[in-house]
């Protein structure tokens, strides 16, 4: 059948191949901003650090090769261990915590109330900021030793000593730091809660279905795709974080290199050490791990995510 088709289409005659050539070049003209951007600020730059991880170079001198020398000298460097011992927790913890968070508030915001626009605002406004410099010096200055929370703790009998030079309490700091960025996430999963039909909730309730039943047997299979997304999106943020721990580490990443995350390590390496070839080679190993448990993600989704007209 396609092949009748194609048989009776008419022939290219020159004036229609000159249109053809015409939008194509258009099509890539109108493209060209984001290709040049793509090549010169993001391939080409990740080709030039893949062949730097090769090598022995401090931005000074002409890079010398040295094969894996680079790669193997991270499992033997105890402070790559440690920047993995950090990076891990931060992520395992902080990750599930802040979609938690995010899905509770989202329920609550679901619900018909006055001043709902207010609030879903309100919550969302941390996202707006997130990130940013100015958000980590607040912050730290909230966690030091006679701040706001410190004098908080007081009131319960505490001494008024901070967080900030704790090193048991740098990361749960940090980690209630992304908890409370939760607005992104949050708009997600409220745009997912409102596209559950209502008719499967009145059908559990004529059954007799309790909030329990319904939030595991409807809510949480319908929002499996937001879900998803959200877990995967968070997690590869969590693995970048920078600003925050820099700021309030003083970038050292202490105390105790209790705040000493992969990245913070990696500019370390390039831009204090300046040693680029090792700092080239944990970005691409961090590129590589982030793949990894992206490929993970995606393949275990098949065993809990569900898509409307799924047979399983």
């Amino acid at each position: 059948m396609a092949t009748q088709l194609a048989s009776k289409r008419p022939p290219l005659t020159p004036g229609r191949k000159r249109l053809r050539r015409r939008s194509a070049f258009a099509g890539y003209l109108f493209l060209s901003p984001w290709l040049i951007g793509f090549f010169c600020l993001t391939a080409g730059p990740m080709v030039a650090s893949l062949i730097l991880s090769f090598t022995d170079y401090d931005l000074f001198n002409r890079p010398e090769f040295l094969g894996f020398d680079n790669y193997t000298r991270l499992f033997k460097d105890p402070s790559f261990i440690q920047a993995c011992k950090v990076t891990g927790l931060y992520v395992i913890i902080g990750t599930p915590l802040k979609l938690l968070v995010s899905l509770a508030v989202a329920m609550l915001l679901n619900n018909e109330h006055r001043m709902r626009g207010f609030y879903r605002s309100a919550y969302y406004l941390p996202s707006l900021i997130g990130g940013s410099v100015s958000v980590a010096i607040v912050w730290k200055a909230m966690f030091i030793d006679h701040g706001v929370i410190a004098q908080i703790g007081q009131m319960f009998g505490g001494d008024g000593t901070g967080w900030v030079g704790n090193p048991k309490l740098t990361l749960p700091m940090l980690i209630l730091l992304t908890v409370w960025q939760f607005g992104a996430p949050m708009v997600i999963f409220l745009a997912g809660l409102k596209q559950i039909p209502q008719e499967l909730y009145e059908a559990a309730m004529v059954d007799g279905a309790g909030a329990f039943r319904k939030f595991f047997s409807i809510t949480m299979p319908m929002l499996s795709p937001v879900l998803f997304f959200n877990l995967a999106l968070e997690t590869i943020h969590a693995f970048q974080i920078f600003n925050s721990a820099f700021i309030i580490s003083n970038g050292t990443g202490g105390p105790a290199r209790s705040t000493l995350f992969y990245t913070l390590y990696l500019y370390f390496k390039g831009f204090r050490d300046f040693e680029m070839g090792y700092a080239s080679a944990l970005a691409w190993v961090l590129v590589i791990v982030i793949g990894i448990v992206t490929a993970i993600l995606f393949k275990t989704s098949n065993a809990w995510v569900y898509y409307s007209g799924d047979a399983k």
